[in-house]
């Protein structure tokens, strides 16, 4: 399944190359939800909250009542978490609340589960250099991204994992990482970093992971042509 993503930063619709560096913006909203309305589930990431510098939760509402969201972004307390599922999010994506001084909070993950239920629950996992990067990725932790799913997924709905190292570059994510993450998890896996073509989500497909897709969607390279799924 090919799942769009709609990154806001300042209030617009964003590209980061490596999370850091902004490489496209826009504004024209009703576009993007009419060219993504087929898809089974799209994904928001709210990058100001994510790393601390303010939210776009007033411009939640405009994609969740159009289209199936999860929706993450500097989700950190149970109270977040409600206002974000109240906005009509069919799921919240949780990632720094679930590490702890530096190893993995599974109490934490118990909490939200318990208070929503593992089915609206999808966990975030971004790694670089095969460690997970955690507060908007500028945090580096000594955890691996096999280690996590493993501890946490009787959390859970499913995992979003985000190769860091190539995510924005639409090069392609490494299919060798993604079968070992397969191979930790029942639940459902999503990924993203660098997926730029039908042919990568088929292959991903074909391993039993979904795909998210931003940089090659907004810059034109890949085309929303071929049937969703």
């Amino acid at each position: 399944m090919l799942i769009p993503s709609i990154d806001l930063m300042g209030g617009k619709i964003v590209q980061l190359v490596q999370g850091e560096k902004k490489a496209l913006e826009f504004d024209d909203f009703e576009e993007w939800i009419a060219r993504f309305a087929r898809y089974p589930l799209v994904q928001v990431i709210d990058l100001d909250a994510a790393i601390g510098t303010g939210n776009n939760r007033n411009l939640l509402r405009l994609f969740t009542n159009r289209l199936v969201c999860q929706v993450g972004g500097g989700i950190r307390s149970l109270d977040d978490a409600e206002k974000v599922l109240a906005t009509g999010a069919t799921r919240i994506i949780l990632g720094s609340v679930l590490v702890k001084n530096g190893d993995i909070d599974v109490a934490a993950a118990s909490d939200f589960a318990e208070k929503f239920t593992p089915e609206r629950l999808t966990f975030a996992v971004d790694a670089k250099h095969g460690k997970v990067a955690i507060k908007g990725w500028r945090e580096s932790t000594s955890i691996t991204p096999a280690d996590m799913l493993r501890a946490l997924e009787s959390h859970c709905a499913a995992f979003l994992y985000t190769h860091i190292d190539t995510e924005g570059l639409m090069k392609g994510i490494p299919m060798e990482v993604v079968r070992l993450l397969r191979s930790a998890t029942r639940r459902q896996l999503i990924v993203a970093g660098g997926i730029s073509s039908h042919e990568e989500v088929d292959q991903l497909h074909k391993i039993g992971a979904d795909a998210v897709v931003g940089m090659a969607i907004y810059s034109g390279k890949m085309k929303l042509d071929a049937k969703p799924g």
